[in-house]
């Protein structure tokens, strides 16, 4: 009885398809095997399961080896053509920028006031025109930046001014501090020296003590006495009271 042909699709069954994964993996293997011997060809063979397992064969010295050769017959050519192309672009580009470069120093000379005798007549107002721009710009950005420079100048002396009234007012506050402080140890010093003077009022009437016979009333006192209190009254200038006379 003859084998039926098997239906090409995943076998579902997980041992099932791990069986016929080895037999038909070693069958593989074995046809590469023969093939390098019998016809004498290089033969390279990379298997890899579903597990990410690495199967290979190489009938050369090497694995690395039959995959550079692989690379050069293959993409040989095409890199080739690609380097090709892409050394073409590098040029076109190349000379691009050669040619900016030179269209973009001439430019600076004509500016600088060299090279003008090729010039046009138009070509020499362009560049007066643009001389004329970056003359306004140039004196706008200037403008700018002093202005921009005088208005920190105006902020720093209006910080300066407000730290010189603040220190005169401190200087003012410390002036009367140091001018009270005098006043009153100038204040202590003249009341204990008043302190240690006599009283006034003692000698003030003093010659009113120095009298003793003076006395209120009816008192018959010869010329002697009398004379003391004539004395005694034009002494104190009339400040004895009429009725003491």
């Amino acid at each position: 009885m003859g084998r039926g042909r098997v239906e090409l699709k995943r076998i579902e069954n997980k041992i099932n398809r791990q069986v016929t994964f080895s037999k038909r993996r070693n069958g593989l293997l074995k046809k590469a095997y023969e093939l390098s011997v019998l016809c004498d060809a290089e033969v390279g063979l990379i298997i890899f399961s579903n597990r990410g397992k690495l199967y290979e064969f190489c009938s050369g010295s090497s694995m690395v080896k039959t995959l550079e050769r692989y690379h050069k017959c293959s993409y040989g050519a095409l890199d080739a053509s690609r380097l090709i192309n892409d050394n073409q672009s590098s040029y076109q580009e190349y000379l691009k920028l050669k040619a900016r470069a030179e269209v973009l120093q001439r430019s600076q000379r004509n500016l600088l006031g060299e090279d003008l005798g090729p010039l046009s007549t138009k070509e020499l107002e362009q560049l007066e025109h643009q001389l004329e721009t970056s003359l306004k710009h140039i004196r706008s950005t200037k403008t700018q930046f002093m202005l921009d420079q005088l208005a920190d100048l105006q902020n720093k002396e209006q910080m300066l001014v407000e730290a010189n009234k603040a220190l005169r007012r401190k200087l003012e506050e410390s002036s009367a501090q140091i001018s009270n402080r005098v006043a009153w140890e100038a204040g202590g010093q003249n009341i204990s020296y008043n302190r240690g003077l006599p009283p006034q009022s003692e000698g003030f009437f003093h010659p009113l003590e120095a009298n003793s016979t003076l006395q209120i009333g009816y008192n018959p006192v010869g010329s002697d006495d009398q004379t003391d209190v004539g004395a005694l009254q034009q002494h104190l200038n009339g400040f004895i009271p009429g009725w003491m006379l």
